[in-house]
């Protein structure tokens, strides 16, 4: 690093009002940005005594508009090309960067061609074993550290209660506040252990809505006492157990505050978080370019104003860091300023003090871990025990809705039990029909296009009228390669036989064809209570 960090002691003293206020501000950086775009962030990084960056792909990725507004440019240099803008944006800072980044499975979630880990929703699946969350944790944070990012804004806390969410599902480790708690701190412990920041998010619980904050403010409409009871109960048992920070979703929730969302409410950070919780960490804000905050307010720097006024300590994804500071030394406090300045400080000393890595990154270690998390996660929810074994020992139809990479599954199950693969497209439909006509037996490899619910996970109408007429009229093995509240919109039968393997990664479709051939067990259990399926 090219310039140490002052002690708290020293920087107190040192830095000017105005600097003190610049280290509460995260604005966001891109990798994939122009010459021009680099030269305006090292600019504001260099007059406004930044604190910190939070690096996501690219303008077009970014949360408010990952609708598919903008094309979204793939670029296979982007892991080196961030790691040289962390070098660059450090040397425009007189105070050292806390550098941050959301890498929830990995540095995948932002940056192509990097190790990708399973959600949190497959580790939710997983009984017991939490060290092997304690493991991708620490994986994670590796990988993290040797791009020269300090914090990784994980884990999500939030208990997916609500099937028709569409932001958070895949997301949480699942609906139940115990899994959900230990499968947390075990992933912040993984992470500690190589000395890489976390933070829970998106209080006080983005679980229970169908509302994406990036668009539009959800509500939550509970009482005080069922937050407590559910969903602030990983906060309170973490928080009892110390932690880095919290973050703060962008969530009406009137029962709270009547009058304002969570990011700008005093009423949930300062009386809730810090007042009855004993939080006494960094309080972050979820990006304040999303829509359900950021449309209010015309006048810029006053939403980073008004949630510095409700407590908030860091600003993350502040489109307007030069106007928020100056609004904040207007009408705030120097002692506190000084509250905040002394928090994210505080975190800077506990990032910096740690600087080893123990071990180099090994790709063979990622894919190890990704396979004995499939062989503990994959599940069965069985509406005929015995199908599976029918359906093997007959002739069955191998069929696919095709993946985007590499579907190894079906072409093994081609070429060791000898049913030819045939992919389901809106193409091969008519073929395929003709096909099913003489088949009663029907393997089904599912891998949805899209992670997210959006549009029926990305399957247009005509495939999945097939595929819900199939499951109506036929017997039908499905191995699911992505998200079980898929499950929710395939009308499935009583007797329909279903495998959940969760992800489509080569180790997860090894196990799944082990499981297929009999040769493993599915020792996972579904971590959401599903529509359709009652197991």
């Amino acid at each position: 690093m090219h310039n140490s960090l002052l002690s708290y002691a020293e920087a107190t003293k040192t830095l000017t009002l105005k600097q003190k206020v610049g280290q509460l501000f995260m604005p966001a950086a891109f990798i994939n940005d122009s010459e021009e775009d680099i030269l305006k962030i090292e600019d504001l990084i260099r007059t406004n005594s930044i604190g910190a960056i939070c690096f996501f792909h690219s303008r077009a990725s970014a949360a408010t508009n990952f609708e598919g507004k903008k094309k979204v440019i793939h670029n296979d240099d982007s892991y080196e090309t961030l790691k040289k803008l962390i070098i660059r944006y450090q040397k425009a800072a007189e105070f050292p960067l806390l550098v941050a980044i959301d890498a929830e499975w990995g540095l995948a979630m932002r940056i192509e061609k990097t190790p990708q880990y399973p959600y949190a929703i497959t580790l939710g699946a997983i009984q017991g074993n939490n060290d092997l969350v304690f493991a991708i944790g620490k994986q994670i944070a590796t990988d993290c550290k040797e791009a020269g990012i300090h914090w990784n804004l994980a884990p999500v806390v939030d208990i997916n209660n609500n099937p028709e969410n569409p932001v958070i599902g895949y997301r949480a480790f699942g609906d139940d506040k115990y899994v959900v708690c230990r499968k947390s701190e075990a992933y912040l412990e993984g992470m500690k252990s190589v000395g890489v920041l976390g933070a829970l998010k998106h209080f006080p619980g983005h679980g229970d809505t169908a509302t994406d904050s990036h668009l539009g403010l959800p509500i939550i409409n509970k009482s005080k006492e069922e937050l407590m009871e559910n969903e602030l109960y990983p906060y309170q048992k973490l928080i009892k157990k110390g932690i880095d920070a919290v973050m703060i979703g962008h969530l009406s929730i009137p029962a709270l505050d009547s009058e304002n969302p969570s990011t700008t409410s005093s009423k949930i950070i300062t009386d809730l978080l810090r007042a009855d919780m004993d939080f006494e960490g960094v309080v972050i804000s979820d990006a304040l370019n999303m829509h359900a905050v950021s449309k209010k307010y015309s006048k810029k720097g006053l939403l980073e104003a008004n949630a510095f006024a409700a407590g908030m300590d860091m600003m993350c994804f502040s489109e307007h860091s030069k106007e928020g500071i100056e609004e904040i030394i207007a009408s705030a406090s120097e002692k506190r300023i000084e509250e905040s300045f002394k928090r994210v400080w505080k975190l800077k000393e506990q990032a910096f003090s740690s600087t080893s890595l123990e071990e180099n990154h090994n790709p063979k270690l990622s894919s190890e871990l990704n396979k004995k998390i499939a062989a503990y996660s994959i599940t069965e929810l069985y509406g005929n025990p015995n199908g599976i074994e029918e359906i093997k020992t007959s002739d069955f139809l191998n069929l696919s809705l095709p993946n985007q990479s590499v579907n190894s599954f079906s072409s093994k199950i081609e070429e060791n039990f000898g049913q030819k693969h045939h992919q389901l497209n809106s193409s091969t439909i008519e073929m395929i029909r003709g096909k099913v006509a003489k088949n009663e037996n029907i393997v089904l490899a599912l891998f949805p296009p899209s992670i997210k619910p959006k549009n029926k996970f990305g399957v247009d109408e005509t495939t999945l009228e097939f595929i819900q007429t199939l499951i109506n009229k036929k017997r039908v093995l499905i191995y699911l390669f992505g998200n079980p509240y898929m499950l929710d919109i395939l009308q499935l039968k009583s007797d329909t036989s279903v495998v959940v393997v969760y992800q489509d990664f080569t180790e997860f479709q090894e196990v799944a064809y082990d499981h297929f051939s009999g040769q493993k067990e599915a020792k996972g259990k579904l971590p959401i209570t599903l529509k359709t399926l009652h197991v």
